[in-house]
């Protein structure tokens, strides 16, 4: 036994077992070629929301088609304003995020969700402005909508027409 463990012989032998366990193995271990995003529903999260907050808030009517919401939180943000987090991965898989909050100075709310406090134009969505802002470095769009009670951020990585859609989708809640 000794000379076998010792010699060539006995290490290719001891390799091809192992590779023959590694190929049974991903012949029977499942395997998937499809994209997988974890879709969670945020509905229970804007009407949590909605009970900790005194004004109406906003989320869309419904998702953009070929979108996957995959990310939503509550939390708090500067003087004890809650924040609302609702993640997408886009149609065309790039991020995109809608956060709203009470928080103020609404400036700052805005300047801190999208990284950058200048505007650079504006864009007009169903009969309504929203500023556009854009950071380079990191291919940051955003758009924003200050409200007397609320502001509202749409930002990342997807493209002017598919945050304007986004953007389009949302309408008030009833409060409570």
């Amino acid at each position: 036994m000794r000379r076998f463990s010792q010699s060539f012989y006995g290490y290719a032998v001891a390799l091809f077992v192992c590779l023959a366990g590694v190929g049974l193995f991903m012949l029977v271990a499942p395997q998937s070629r499809e994209e997988h995003i974890p879709r969670l529903d945020y509905s229970i999260t804007v009407a949590n929301f909605g009970h900790g907050v005194p004004y109406q808030v906003w989320s869309p009517q419904k998702d953009p088609a070929g979108w996957v919401p995959n990310s939503n939180r509550i939390a708090k943000g500067e003087n004890g304003a809650q924040v609302l987090y609702l993640g997408y991965a886009t149609a065309e898989r790039q991020h995109a995020m809608f956060a709203q909050s009470d928080e103020k100075p609404a400036a700052e709310f805005a300047n801190r969700m999208t990284g950058i406090a200048k505007p650079s134009g504006s864009q007009q969505v169903g009969g309504v402005t929203w500023e556009k802002r854009f950071r380079e470095d990191k291919n940051q769009r955003s758009l924003v909508r200050v409200l007397p009670d609320v502001t509202l951020v749409i930002t990342g990585t997807a493209d002017w027409p598919e945050l304007t859609e986004l953007a389009g989708l949302l309408q008030q809640r009833a409060k409570g």
